[in-house]
């Protein structure tokens, strides 16, 4: 079965949450029960702000947003705890990610994951979903001097595929990460996750293509 991307492409970069996996609602749910541990309510646009960094980021700029005279590195712990046993137990692939996958692994792509994620994290999730074997190289923001807002970790993840960056596509569903991507020179695929739908206008206008589930990138 033919994909839907151009003919030069022959590498692929996936982010992880809300991209390859359903993990978006667990974030939410962490940050809804870490701030009103202090009192506070989720504003809308803390969590598009956070969305693209790494956990250091986002404890510094949690603690700048709402005053907080706390250890940046104890909330990391604490945001890790949380999310922990979900990415190990409980956090399914998106429908017909896996598939996805394995087809481009069957057309000689080059796979790499490119995620603000930790891997204690990533490495339990896909190996829990029997996808782990699908990559070629695994990358975390924690590797690069800067977050998704920069282009640096698709980048690095196309340097170790050995990659050119005008023969990969990145899969993202951040809008300010597929803005990225984008002004790294990549080919981009915004996937139009559903529990991130104040971003979809701004992903169609970045984005190469736009899908919503991994079966409209056949042909």
């Amino acid at each position: 079965m033919k994909l839907v991307l151009p003919e030069h492409i022959d590498s692929a970069i996936f982010d992880l949450d809300g991209t390859l996996i359903i993990s978006s609602h667990i974030w939410g749910d962490i940050d809804i029960k870490f701030l009103a541990k202090r009192g506070f309510e989720v504003p809308e646009d803390y969590v598009t702000d956070i969305a693209c960094m790494n956990f250091r980021e986002g404890a510094d700029y949690t603690i700048k947003r709402f005053g907080l005279n706390e250890d940046p590195d104890d909330i990391i712990a604490e945001w890790f705890g949380m999310a922990q046993y979900e990415y190990a137990h409980n956090i399914r692939m998106k429908k017909g990610a896996e598939e996805f996958l394995r087809a481009l692994k069957s057309a000689g792509f080059r796979v790499a994951l490119a995620t603000a994620s930790n891997p204690a994290l990533y490495l339990p999730v896909l190996d829990n979903n029997g996808v782990l074997d699908c990559f070629d190289a695994l990358v975390s923001t924690e590797e690069v001097c800067r977050s998704k807002r920069f282009p640096d970790v698709y980048l690095l993840a196309a340097g170790r595929l050995g990659a050119s960056v005008r023969d990969c596509a990145v899969f993202e569903d951040q809008a300010q990460c597929v803005e990225s991507a984008k002004t790294g020179g990549f080919f981009v695929c915004g996937c139009l996750d559903d529990h991130e739908i104040s971003d979809h206008d701004r992903i169609r206008s970045s984005a190469d293509i736009v899908f919503r589930e991994y079966s409209e990138l056949f042909c």
